[in-house]
């Protein structure tokens, strides 16, 4: 499992990520903004810049999410896409889930209750 961090400050972004099964699961904990969209973005790759066919990323920790983790998700949703795969997530908080559904990310990216659900599904 590798592991992700930008810990200079509370709630800062926290991603781990493994693969199960031939899906990255991508776990994320914090909140994720403008200043850690490296961060994200990096956790949706693979280290040596290749794209990965199917993701799930688990949301269940994260406490806020503003638009520029909504076009991190977008521009990874189209990556794999065009690789024939998919992103998945799964567990998104309430506070979450609703910002996904206002700019209708939820039509284009699944999103799960849980990551278990994600992976079956």
């Amino acid at each position: 499992m590798s592991q992700l961090e930008e810990a200079d400050r509370p709630g800062r972004l926290h991603a781990e990520h493994h693969m199960t099964g031939g899906v990255r699961v991508v776990t994320l904990r914090g909140e994720i903004d403008h200043d850690v969209r490296d961060v994200l973005s990096e956790a949706l790759l693979i280290e040596d810049g290749a794209v990965p066919p199917r993701i799930v990323a688990d949301l269940s920790g994260v406490t806020f999410m503003d638009s520029s983790g909504i076009n991190v998700f977008v521009a990874a949703h189209q990556q794999v896409s065009r690789a024939a795969g998919w992103v998945r997530i799964a567990g998104a908080q309430e506070s979450v889930l609703r910002v996904l559904q206002l700019v209708g990310v939820d039509t284009l990216i699944p999103c799960h209750p849980t990551t278990e659900q994600a992976l079956v599904t």
